[in-house]
């Protein structure tokens, strides 16, 4: 999902809460304007300020009915006409709530104009402020912002049609970068070395003569790669949970939905990040700050374990397999990092995987054993938390070198950032197997809820306090 589309789908709640407020401020005061009192006098007296905070809650009522009608729904292929629909029938649901608010509170509004001119002028506002940000989001497009680059695959009709179109309207937000006749074994390598050098967003299948296997193994590839695949109707036979269907230049398109926080999950999640580290920052400032000067008392260096043991920049692999500048607090004496895979790479107890995991760890301080022991170390991450490099909930990122080794399902955990906690975390921590911990991150994944993550956060303080043995 690209960045501009969420924002523009944030943007619209807020506006279209603000013109619901200017639709009825318009129509207060245009039933009390001179010109219109001079052939219908005002025989009523409705007070400003009451009627206001009355139609603060209806607009809020009404944003939920919006919600409802999926007028919030992230769709980059509805057209303007259907958006417009939408709106009218969802202002139509509003206003007969407003119906049933007269009918058994008939002092809240004491004039029927008001409320029928505050309907059509909540229609005009809305629909002209969505078309307003369609007219931007169309206007970006042109200049390459937002654009979902894409790969075609298939030699057929459908491929060139598509093609025509998206070369034909650069307000479409589709830019073909590459197009492959077939997804043969040499095509998947092709189109391997492509994303390297070039950004691709999305793959579409298209090509009703493909084979289930080559099918089968570009969705494959998709997957692996972190990018979003989508397919012609009823070409793809192999069963998909999570499905979305949206028309493009008159072809049905089906999107196979990797995880739930592909949309407006991923905005509840960031907000919830957003706040939620923020508040933990500030509660667990002084333990921070008592941690860091144990640490700098008790052994030699820094107090952030930050950087390699050639004093290069310390990296996590962060979503889709992007690399992000990683800390926490020094548990280990300085220099010591890379005697895991030399001097100690017989003490691993993580041979299941490519997790490495030291026994009776040498290189552990006295009190970073301590803040290993509670998850102390961690905390720091809140900072990555609050700056957007990583999650409160998610799987753990690990190291490049530890990620080179994933088996193509292992790299399904990308998809998303990596969190603080996680459904490994509170079910068995380090003592789970590596495949299990990627069961268990990848059902979170394909489930996102925000009640999942809320439970996840609650849970995490009895699993840091509940025995297990330090690494």
């Amino acid at each position: 999902m690209k960045r501009s589309e969420l924002f523009f789908s944030f943007l619209l709640v807020p506006l279209d809460y603000l013109m619901i407020i200017l639709a009825g401020v318009s129509a207060y005061y245009i039933r009390y304007a001179e010109f219109f009192q001079s052939f219908r006098p005002v025989i009523f007296d409705l007070k400003f300020g009451g009627y206001f905070n009355a139609l603060a809650i209806i607009g809020f009522i009404w944003i939920i009915v919006f919600a409802l009608a999926g007028l919030y729904s992230i769709k980059n292929a509805r057209t303007l006409a259907k958006e417009i629909y939408r709106v009218v029938l969802a202002c139509s649901t509003g206003f007969m709530l407003i119906v049933v608010i007269i009918f058994i509170q008939r002092e809240l509004f004491d004039s029927r104009f008001i409320v029928l001119a505050g309907l059509v002028l909540a229609i005009i506002y809305i629909s002209l402020a969505r078309s307003i940000i369609r007219f931007i989001q169309r206007a970006l497009y042109k200049k390459d912002i937002g654009v979902h680059k894409v790969v075609l695959i298939g030699n057929s009709k459908t491929v060139d049609t598509l093609i025509y179109e998206f070369s034909s309207s650069k307000s479409s937000g589709y830019k073909v970068e590459k197009r492959l006749r077939d997804f043969s074994i040499e095509s998947a390598q092709e189109l391997e070395s492509f994303i390297k050098i070039k950004e691709i967003d999305e793959i579409i299948q298209s090509d009703p003569n493909m084979s289930k296997a080559e099918t089968i193994r570009l969705y494959d590839f998709a997957d692996e790669h972190h990018l979003t695949f989508k397919y012609a109707a009823d070409l793809l036979d192999t069963k998909v949970l999570k499905t979305e269907v949206n028309e493009i230049a008159g072809i049905p398109i089906v999107e196979v939905k990797k995880t739930p926080l592909d949309g407006w999950g991923r905005i509840v999640k960031r907000i919830f990040d957003l706040i939620f580290s923020a508040i933990l920052i500030i509660i667990l400032s002084p333990l921070l700050g008592l941690t860091a000067l144990i640490i700098k008392i008790d052994s030699k260096g820094p107090v952030f374990f930050s950087r390699k043991d050639d004093d290069s920049l310390l990296y996590r692999v962060g979503q889709g397999g992007k690399l992000f500048h990683y800390f926490k607090f020094r548990s280990m004496i300085i220099k010591s990092d890379s005697m895991r895979y030399n001097e100690l790479a017989d003490r691993n107890t993580r041979g299941d995987g490519p997790m490495v995991k030291i026994k009776d760890d040498p290189r552990v301080t006295r009190f970073g054993r301590f803040i290993r022991r509670f998850s102390i170390d961690e905390l720091p991450e809140l900072f990555l938390v609050f700056t957007g490099k990583m999650s409160l909930v998610g799987p753990r990122p690990h190291l490049p070198e530890e990620v080179a080794r994933y088996e193509h399902h292992h790299k399904k955990v990308l998809t998303i950032k990596p969190g603080i906690s996680g459904m490994a975390q509170i079910s068995g921590r380090s003592d789970l197997s590596f495949e299990e911990e990627v069961k268990l991150d990848t059902y979170y994944i394909e489930n996102w809820s925000l009640i999942m993550d809320l439970t996840i956060l609650l849970r995490t303080p009895l699993a840091v306090f509940r025995n297990r043995e330090v690494e």
